[in-house]
């Protein structure tokens, strides 16, 4: 166990399990239905509007106490009216010099104590990687809103038997780093599941969770996947959550293993909820309905970094319920108004969750228990119904390629094409990068990314489409820690660059009344909604 787990803060526990397993699982699932049912009826009569403003008093009161914050912006007992006027909205960027001294040990920054714990997020527009620190508050959010998530969820199918099984996450390594910048003070950091998997209530840990504490300190994303095939092979799953390529990765190897291995719930019985978040399931739909089984529910959750912060409640069109009560203060921008420029002067133009309407794009914006205060994470979102408050999530306000959890951000992409084209000396005109998912008939055994890329014409060789992919690969691991994971760990093969003609993207432009003004070509999406007009559009001219 590393320093951190050690220091670790363990939670009463919800429910008293006895020692014997046999008895363990039945009182395990008679008492997450009891939990699940007052769940369900405090989430009935619970007043979302009430339960924000409560938090909102809690949270100002806390951050009061603190050299950030004390200078006049917040103040304990402030009115949301003082709030809204006297505190601008902020980016990473703008917390990142009090992070590094909290990093540094000095206390009572932006949190009331020391904060030696930090979440390692990657795509942000100036750097390579942000630390978001993870007080023992924000821990508390976090496990609050998982166990909420899965009480919505046995509230929702009517039963608690999905805690009958063991329930496998695969997630990031629980190993974490020390930071050397941070001493003499010690302070670590890691990947956010990784923490969370080090603070599991001891029940969870001893008779829900996998794949085990030894094999989630693993970094070696396909030594990883081998060891949970085997550790689980002929264990009892009921629950298994992931990121869709790394579970249909998974599958492969509970294929090579056992006969009975597909669809998965041949091989576990009792095996009935998928939970998924973070990056669009719809193209992976299918291909995981055949390998996972026809009786499997799927649990869509909401998670960041930052916050836990939506969760399946109801049918999947429904949207998904705002966790307005597990410590995060929402506030919402229409996007019509965002602008990155001049977030200092938007301010009057934000709204607390009373204020939302449905149908309208808005900026996600934090205060947490991390010390963030109206932080702009870059998520868009967009209300289905307000009572109770469910929503969806649209997009970023800086577009992202992410449909295999790489988070590669349009910076990134723009960064490393530039940076291939100088090299080789070469002008690139227009480009746009979707995913390419996996496709067995077409000998695709993995995803990919699709660049179209429109080059200058120009005198002499230019190089092939291969020699810029191979490059741009390269440029990319480079840039983004995420992308190179999951290369390095076999979960992306190396992607695909398509030349197309000169005018190609003008024409898709033209024909989406998208040219001219202040037009721009979408750089990338997590989807093949551009690609696939692209592709036709090729089709048809024959090229």
């Amino acid at each position: 166990m590393n320093a951190f787990a050690a220091s670790t803060l363990r939670p009463r526990p919800l429910i008293a399990v006895p020692a014997r397993p046999d008895l363990a699982k039945r009182v395990l699932a008679i008492g997450a239905g009891v939990l699940s049912a007052r769940t369900a009826h405090r989430l009935k009569t619970g007043h979302a509007v009430s339960q924000q403003q409560r938090t909102f008093r809690e949270l100002t009161g806390r951050f009061a106490a603190t050299s950030f914050w004390r200078s006049g912006e917040i103040s304990g007992g402030m009115s949301y009216d003082r709030f809204q006027s006297a505190v601008p909205l902020r980016t990473y960027e703008d917390f990142a010099p009090a992070i590094e001294r909290m990093k540094r040990g000095e206390a009572d920054v932006l949190w009331p104590g020391r904060c030696a714990h930090y979440a390692v997020s990657s795509g942000t527009t100036s750097g390579r990687t942000k630390y978001l620190p993870i007080t023992r508050e924000m821990i508390a959010h976090f496990r609050r809103g998982g166990l909420d998530s899965l009480f919505y969820y046995t509230a929702r199918v009517g039963h608690a038997r999905v805690f009958r099984g063991r329930h496998l996450f695969l997630g990031g390594a629980s190993t974490l780093t020390p930071m050397v910048e941070s001493k003499p003070f010690a302070a670590f950091a890691g990947d956010l599941s990784g923490i969370t998997a080090l603070n599991l209530p001891r029940w969870v840990e001893r008779y829900l969770y996998e794949p085990g504490a030894t094999i989630a300190q693993m970094h070696d994303w396909p030594a990883k996947i081998a060891a949970i095939a085997a550790r689980t092979a002929s264990l009892n799953i009921s629950l298994l959550a992931g990121i869709p390529s790394w579970v249909l990765i998974l599958a492969e190897a509970l294929r090579r293993r056992s006969a009975r291995a597909t669809p998965l719930q041949s091989l576990w019985p009792d095996f009935e909820c998928f939970i998924h978040g973070g990056v669009p399931i719809t193209p992976f739909y299918d291909e995981l309905r055949a390998t996972l089984g026809p009786g499997v529910n799927f649990h869509e959750v909401y998670p960041a970094s930052e916050a836990f912060i939506a969760t399946q409640d109801a049918e999947p069109e429904a949207g998904l319920r705002l966790m307005s009560d597990a410590g995060i203060f929402y506030e919402f921008l229409p996007l019509a108004d965002f602008d990155d420029n001049r977030l200092a002067q938007l301010g009057p133009k934000v709204v607390p969750l009373e204020g939302v309407q449905p149908g309208i794009d808005y900026v996600l914006l934090l205060t947490t228990p991390a010390g963030l205060a109206r932080y702009v994470i870059g998520d868009v979102v967009r209300f289905t119904s307000i009572r109770p408050p469910r929503l969806v999530y649209v997009g970023r306000t800086k577009l992202q390629l992410s449909a295999f959890g790489e988070h590669v951000i349009e910076k990134e992409l723009t960064d490393a094409l530039t940076s291939v084209c100088r090299r080789q000396q070469i002008t690139p005109i227009n480009f746009h990068v979707a995913p390419l998912f996996m496709d067995p008939a077409a000998g695709r055994v993995r995803g990919t990314h699709e660049w179209w890329l429109e080059l200058k014409s120009l005198s002499g060789t230019q190089p092939v489409a291969a020699q810029l992919a191979t490059e741009l690969d390269a440029e990319l691991q480079r840039l983004n820690d995420d992308y190179e994971a999951k290369r390095l760990g076999g979960g992306l093969e190396k992607p695909l660059v398509r030349l197309v003609p000169s005018g190609h993207f003008e024409r898709w432009q033209r024909a989406q009344g998208k040219w001219g003004g202040q037009s721009k070509m979408p750089r990338c999406r997590s989807d093949r909604t551009i690609a696939h007009a692209l592709n036709a559009q090729f089709d048809e001219e024959k090229f």
